[in-house]
């Protein structure tokens, strides 16, 4: 997903994808001095964009941590979600729960024979992971993935359907189950951060198997 936002809100951009930053960081981040950066998030603070917090870590003083409001999280696309929970929510009053998840499951095969296709040729499990980060990303999530000691991470900053998530948890259970799916048996894949859950993220632990 790139970048949309106006170079005065870098740090809207940078806090979404990162999470709750010190102001060091973030004037690092954004390549600019302290006291810029501090000036840059103020303005930010003012729009009702972002917040700051003091944060404890062992001894020493407080350290001021600068995040997003709810307001700086909207900065990013949900996908027309009004429209969107109406129309699940009057699904579901007029054509009942089961025809609901009927629907979401048949759009999970869709997202599913989608992301098989674009994998076709991709064989090893690295970089089926770094294509499904792609695609996601490409679909608005802000996903990236990243390998480590334990494995793999793909981690979502965003999620465009979270008005829908919000409305009917099926849609995240499709969306592991589409992931478990395309990535194949011989892989191990769980949830480990989620969005409705209070994270910042969702994000996804990913193990071979073998």
């Amino acid at each position: 997903m790139k970048m949309t936002l106006p170079d005065n809100e870098r740090a809207v951009w940078i806090l979404k994808t990162k999470g709750p930053l010190p102001l060091i960081e973030l004037a690092k981040d954004l390549n600019i001095t302290t006291e810029g950066a501090r000036f840059q998030l103020i303005k930010l603070a003012n729009e009702g964009l972002v917040e700051t917090r003091s944060e404890s870590k062992g001894k020493g003083r407080p350290q001021q941590v600068w995040s997003l409001t709810s307001q700086g999280h909207a900065r990013f696309p949900d996908a027309h979600a009004d429209l969107t929970v109406k129309l699940i929510l009057k699904m579901r009053d007029t054509l009942g729960e089961d025809a609901l998840q009927d629907v979401i499951e048949a759009n999970g095969r869709d997202g599913k024979e989608k992301y098989l296709k674009e994998l076709a040729n991709v064989s090893d499990l690295e970089g089926r992971i770094g294509g499904l980060a792609r695609i996601r990303d490409n679909e608005g999530y802000m996903a990236t993935c990243i390998k480590d000691e334990e494995g793999y991470l793909l981690i979502e900053n965003h999620c465009p359907i979270c008005a829908a998530a919000t409305a009917c948890m099926g849609f995240c259970k499709s969306e592991l189950d589409t992931f478990r799916a395309v990535l194949g048996d011989k892989v191990s894949v769980e949830r480990v951060d989620h969005i409705l859950a209070g994270a910042r993220r969702c994000a996804y632990r990913i193990k071979d198997r073998a």
